[in-house]
């Protein structure tokens, strides 16, 4: 290893590199809190610019379900973006933008992993029952039984009150979660839904970034990777690792970034010989490689006390 690597892991990792120190203050993670509603009705609706649209993001959506849900079920979930839409009218989140835009973006998330269209219904309408005057009874009426227990399921998991994170809390929430879902798919979209709202957490100020992120690692991402959905997973821990450790988030990344090259040729040669193998012994196999994302790559070299160029495996091929 180079003095410069050597310097710059060390940096990273500080004094005790096998050792994750506390990130956030244990009196900030403890104080209790009530729930706030990621929305003003006071805020400037204003997209930013070069933003699509709720309307063409919709359309983005459509895009998406029209390879596997039938012409009826488009013709629903239209209906549900309508609806969720006249329901929201006039909020905004606190980023400004409409707060429509949100329920897009998570059915969105959910039509990537080919959900079904009462799973895409709900997540157009989880928050309409939480936030607007619409009730369950309204919902069930309008899309049947099921998307009315999907909004029911999602709204009793938001309204869990997080008031400390210690490891036995947050085991304990994670279990509520499960217990209290009798569809599964409730946790699918409330997934998402964290999904979206870490993608935007910028908008919350520094106290509720850290408590969110801190919720989201110790809550949402084990949920993920217990239900298998690692492309959730991965996402989540990134975006919580940018915000609770900012900088060593940037110093891990700069350091994926300049062997990025070699990574990505060696991928390419690894991919090759795998192929030429199977075609030997006729295995029709697809073959995709990615870089392990950047939690990963630091949870690594803080638990085990290694420097960057000591972490061997940043590529998995499957």
């Amino acid at each position: 290893m180079n003095k410069s690597n050597s310097r710059s892991d060390q940096n990273l990792l500080g004094a005790q590199p096998d050792v994750v120190r506390q990130t956030v203050d244990d009196s900030l993670l403890g104080r209790p809190h009530v729930a706030e509603k990621a929305f003003s009705t006071e805020a400037t609706k204003v997209m930013p610019k070069g933003e699509k649209t709720p309307d063409e993001r919709f359309a983005d959506l459509q895009d998406m379900t029209r390879g596997y849900l039938t012409d009826e079920e488009e013709a629903k979930l239209e209906k549900a973006f309508r609806f969720a839409a006249s329901a929201h009218e006039g909020a905004c989140r606190k980023s400004g933008e409409p707060f429509i835009a949100h329920p897009v973006e998570v059915a969105i998330i959910l039509a990537d992993l080919r959900m079904d269209v009462e799973t895409l219904c709900a997540a157009l309408l989880h928050d309409t029952v939480e936030d607007t005057d619409v009730t369950s009874q309204l919902v069930e009426q309008e899309f049947g039984p099921h998307v009315a227990q999907l909004v029911d399921g999602v709204t009793k998991i938001t309204r869990i009150e997080v008031e400390t994170l210690t490891d036995e809390q947050a085991a304990t929430i994670r279990k509520m979660f499960v217990a209290m879902s009798k569809d599964i798919r409730v946790i699918v979209i409330k997934l998402a839904d964290r999904l979206h709202n870490m993608r935007t957490l910028a908008a919350l100020k520094e106290d509720r970034r850290i408590f969110k992120s801190r919720e989201t690692l110790e809550i949402y991402a084990p949920i993920a990777h217990r239900l298998g959905i690692n492309s959730i997973k991965w996402e989540l821990e990134d975006l919580s690792f940018y915000y609770l450790e900012p900088n060593k988030f940037k110093q891990v990344s700069r350091m994926v970034t300049e062997s990025r090259f070699e990574r990505e040729e060696y991928l390419d040669q690894v991919i090759s010989v795998l192929r030429g193998e199977m075609d030997k012994v006729s295995i029709q196999a697809q073959i995709m490689g990615r870089p392990k994302h950047l939690y990963s790559i630091y949870q690594k070299m803080a638990k085990k006390g290694k420097g960057f160029s000591e972490i061997y495996d940043l590529i998995a091929v499957r």
